[in-house]
């Protein structure tokens, strides 16, 4: 039986498409994201295991750090009591006092030494007490007080100048005072020098065994600096020595330097009233 609808009427194509219009669409081609969803998800922390450490590392970096600002607050004024905060206002208060005497005293000496004549008994005592303040350090003065005497022995000849060097630099920066060794007394030009058969000179003296340095300055302190790790006691004794440190409450210093005068330096001359 043949079809007797006529493709070319409306009524008839409509009708044969009828039949089609329950087909299933084609699927329409899927949308990737946005492009401010792909800036998100580019941007977005992912948690890695660096990450993790890494927060955890900053977590303890400030934990420690409000740690050590919290000690510093407690050990501050704030955690006083009033008469502990009393007794420093005191303290304070008492050494601005002693301050300012020591000024006006000072003061009334210069005014008292520039209104006098030089030859005048106050001068005179005046220069006589700054000579002899002048004269320990330069070692043309005599000295007494709190001290040590350092005694290093060496049998087996390997403990040279320059360990008696060290020793010394070490006590003046322990705040030795006044020195001697042996005979001769330590200055600041005191020359060291290892001299044949193993002997130690000191400004052309040769020293006998053992060496003793007299030292005056705080016992304590001194010692300390002498036992400290590294330092002069455990060098000598690396090298087969024996060091004796012994502590006095007083003792002399009675080796006097010969003071001789400057060939090159000169004094600067004081300024006059008006000049700059």
């Amino acid at each position: 039986m043949t079809d007797a609808r006529d493709p070319d009427r409306p009524e008839d194509l409509e009708a044969a498409t009828a039949g089609t219009s329950d087909a299933p669409e084609p699927a329409t081609q899927r949308q990737g994201p946005s492009p401010w969803r792909r800036v998100y998800l580019m941007a977005r922390p992912r948690v890695t295991r660096a990450n993790a450490f890494a927060l955890l590392l900053a977590a303890l970096l400030g934990f420690a750090i409000a740690t050590q600002v919290r000690q510093t607050q407690s050990q501050g004024l704030e955690d006083l009591r009033q008469d502990e905060l009393v007794r420093i206002l005191d303290d304070v208060t008492q050494n601005g006092a002693r301050l300012d005497d020591e000024i006006t005293e000072l003061q009334s000496t210069k005014d008292g030494s520039a209104n006098s004549d030089a030859s005048s008994p106050e001068a005179i005592a005046a220069a006589q007490e700054r000579a002899d303040t002048l004269g320990i350090p330069a070692g043309t003065k005599r000295a007494t007080g709190p001290g040590i005497r350092l005694r290093i022995s060496d049998s087996g000849g390997q403990v040279g100048a320059p360990a008696l060097l060290d020793a010394v630099q070490e006590l003046r920066d322990a705040g030795a005072e006044a020195m001697q060794i042996g005979t001769v007394r330590v200055v600041a030009s005191t020359l060291f020098h290892d001299a044949d058969g193993g002997a130690i000179e000191v400004d052309g003296t040769r020293l006998t065994a053992p060496s003793e340095l007299i030292v005056i300055g705080d016992p304590q302190t001194m010692s300390s600096a002498m036992e400290i790790p590294g330092g002069v006691s455990e060098s000598v004794r690396s090298k087969g020595g024996k060091v004796e440190i012994t502590e006095f409450a007083s003792i002399n210093v009675e080796a006097l330097h010969t003071d001789s005068s400057p060939r090159y330096a000169r004094p600067v001359p004081e300024p006059t009233d008006g000049s700059k």
